[in-house]
């Protein structure tokens, strides 16, 4: 099946799932309850698919949906303050065409990076128990063998890296930190950051040129 066709096919079964039952009671529950400031807004409340190039050489691994972000809009890092970082840094780079996202309509457009997560459903104080984490792998492993074209893996925070050193059968794995490089094999490589929560952001534990050193660094990986 044409890589494509594969992606979209995956994206219609995590928007179907309804296999982890603490999951899907959140995800519901914080899409009806809403916050104060998107009271009036109706929520995805749903898992959440990868989102961007089916050709990216780069491919972003993130942690789970943000309750009022992802799961308010239905879209990766859209609609929260870890999404205004990280797209602000991808349209700095050139592989945005926008420098904010904010709902699935707005026009985004990614150039050569692809977005997801390991875990698809937002979960309570964003930590997924170890069954959730196994039963949402399947779609992390196919997403990851759809995107053929992929040089260089940029891990966001320790979840995203061990989820990413699994799949990759890094094992042992070196010891997670932010700037952290990994030769997966002849052709790709993995890049580790802190993650762009707000709790990193807003502490000055991950700045803006920290984070675009990084993805300068998988720009130059993957050719780009």
């Amino acid at each position: 099946m044409d890589h494509v066709l594969q992606l979209e096919l995956i994206e219609k079964e995590v928007v179907s799932c309804r296999a982890c039952p603490r999951l899907v009671a959140w995800r519901e529950k914080v899409a009806k309850e809403k916050r104060a400031a998107y009271k009036d807004q109706e929520y995805w409340g749903l898992p959440v698919p990868g989102f961007g190039d089916p050709k990216a050489r780069i491919l972003i691994v993130g942690l789970a949906p943000g309750a009022h972000g992802a799961n308010r809009t239905g879209r990766v890092f859209t609609g929260d303050r870890s999404g205004d970082f990280l797209y602000a840094a991808l349209y700095r780079s050139g592989l945005a065409n926008q420098p904010e996202s904010v709902d699935l309509g707005d026009g985004l457009k990614l150039k050569n990076v692809f977005i997801t997560s390991p875990v698809k459903c937002v979960p309570p104080a964003n930590k997924p128990n170890q069954k959730e984490q196994s039963r949402c792998r399947p779609f992390f492993e196919r997403e990851i063998s759809a995107l053929i074209n992929v040089k260089v893996v940029v891990a966001l925070g320790q979840i995203g890296y061990t989820s990413a050193a699994v799949e990759f059968g890094l094992s042992p794995k070196p010891k997670f930190s932010h700037g952290l490089e990994i030769e997966i094999d002849e052709n790709k490589k993995l890049l580790c950051s802190y993650h762009v929560s707000q709790q990193n952001t807003f502490t000055g534990r991950l700045t803006e040129s920290m984070f675009d050193s990084v993805i300068k660094r998988a720009k130059i990986i993957a050719g780009d």
